[in-house]
C-alpha cells in the first residue's frame, strides 16, 4: 500500500510529534510513504529521510496557494498513492477535489469539517472527536478512531546534574507548550505551596510557547526559579520521563494530550486537570489522578500525595501500564490505521 502524508504543521507541538511518530510506525511497517509538508523542523525532517520516506517542502500559505497546490499535486503523480491523509485543519483546506474518494481528514482538535470539504473519510483521535466529526454531518461508515501511540526503549535519564537539580529532590517533570490552556502558571503555584515538603520538588518544564518569559516571571515573584527548569523545546522526552518521579499536566484545555500516553508508556505516574481528554481516559485513582481545572489546592494535594506515598506512585503506575497496554502501543496503532486504510482503498 502506499501513503501521502500531508502536513502543513507548526516547527514543534504535540500534533507534529503525532504525525512524526505515526508515519515512523507505518514505515517500520513497511507501507510505502511519501510527505508534503513544511521544512520548519531538522529534526522532524531527519527522522523522515533517515527511514526511507520522501519529503517535498510547501509553504501552506494560505493567500499563496499555487506552489503549495503544485507540490501535492506532484506527490501525487509521482508516488501514486492508494491513500492521503491531511493531517489538520489547514493541510485538509488544500486536498484536490479530484482525489477526494481516496482522501482523509486527521483530526487532532475540535475542527471544522467544511476544511475537509475534500476528503470523504476523517479520523479521530478521541472518542470525542469521532463525536464531533459525526454531529457535523459525515456519515458513520467513513469515520474512524484511531489512538496514538507511545514506545520508549529503554533510555537513560537525562543527567539530573545537567540541570541543576539533586539526585535525592523529587522531580516533576510537564511537557507543554508554553500557553495559558496548559496551566503552567498553576503548576508554579502549586511548586511554591509544595515549598514546605520535608524535601521539596524540583520542577522540569519542557517546551517552548509565547508564556516563557511570563512565567519565568512568575517563577522568580513566587520564589521558586532556584526549583524550576525551563528547558525549550525538547526531542529527548524518553530521558526527560526516565529522569523524573512524576508528570504533571494541569491543562485548562486538552483535546486528547499525549502526555497522558507518553506518562503511561514510561511508566511514571500521572497527575491531570479533567480537560477533555485527560478526563475522558483517565482513571481516577486507577491510572493516574484527575484534579478540576484551575483547582490549585487539587493539584497541589495531588502532586503531594504522589511524592509522598511510594505505594500510590506503584498503584498509578500499574494502572496507567494496563491502560497503555489495552490501546495506545505501536502495536494497536498500525493495526487499527492499517484496517481503516484497507477501508479506503478498497472503496
Amino acid at each position: 500500500m502506499k501513503l501521502l502524508h500531508v502536513m502543513a504543521g507548526a516547527e514543534s507541538g504535540g500534533a507534529e510529534n503525532i504525525f512524526l511518530e505515526s508515519v515512523l510506525a507505518l514505515a517500520d511497517a513497511g507501507l510505502s510513504q511519501r510527505v508534503v509538508t513544511r521544512d520548519n523542523n531538522e529534526f522532524r525532517l531527519a527522522q523522515l529521510l533517515d527511514r526511507g520516506v520522501t519529503v517535498d517542502a510547501a509553504g501552506f500559505h494560505p493567500w499563496w496557494r499555487g506552489p503549495t497546490n503544485t507540490a501535492i499535486s506532484r506527490a501525487i503523480a509521482e508516488h501514486k498513492p492508494d491513500v492521503i491523509e491531511y493531517w489538520m485543519g489547514r493541510a485538509g483546506t488544500f486536498a484536490p477535489a479530484s482525489h477526494r474518494a481516496r482522501s482523509i481528514g486527521w483530526y487532532g482538535g475540535y475542527y471544522k469539517i467544511k476544511r475537509f470539504q475534500n476528503c470523504a473519510y476523517h479520523v479521530g483521535l478521541t472518542k470525542d472527536l469521532v463525536r464531533h466529526i459525526r454531529e457535523q454531518g459525515a456519515e458513520e461508515k467513513n469515520i474512524g478512531l484511531i489512538h496514538t501511540y507511545a514506545e520508549f526503549p529503554e533510555t537513560a535519564p537525562t543527567p539530573r546534574e545537567s540541570l541543576q537539580t539533586p539526585d535525592d529532590a523529587p522531580l516533576i517533570l510537564a511537557l507543554a507548550r508554553l500557553h495559558w490552556k496548559k496551566g503552567l502558571d498553576l503548576l508554579l503555584q502549586s511548586m511554591a505551596q509544595l515549598a514546605n515538603m520535608p524535601s521539596p520538588p524540583f520542577c522540569w518544564i519542557a517546551g517552548d510557547g509565547p508564556l516563557r518569559a511570563d512565567l519565568e516571571a512568575q517563577a522568580q515573584s513566587l520564589g521558586v526559579a532556584d526549583r524550576v527548569r525551563f528547558l525549550g523545546w525538547r526531542d529527548d522526552r524518553a530521558a526527560l520521563l526516565s529522569a523524573c518521579d512524576v508528570v504533571a499536566f494541569p491543562s485548562r484545555y486538552e483535546p486528547f494530550g499525549t502526555v497522558t500516553v507518553d506518562a503511561w508508556a514510561a511508566d511514571r505516574p500521572l497527575v491531570a486537570a479533567k480537560s477533555q481528554g485527560p478526563g475522558a481516559y483517565v482513571s481516577h485513582e486507577e491510572n493516574g489522578l484527575l484534579v478540576e481545572i484551575d483547582d490549585l489546592p487539587g493539584l497541589t494535594d495531588a502532586l503531594r500525595r504522589v511524592i509522598a506515598d511510594p505505594d500510590l506512585a506503584a498503584r498509578l503506575v500499574g494502572g496507567g501500564r494496563s491502560a497503555y497496554q489495552a490501546q495506545f502501543t505501536k502495536a494497536a496503532f498500525v493495526r487499527d490505521s492499517m484496517a481503516f486504510y484497507e477501508k479506503v482503498a478498497a472503496a
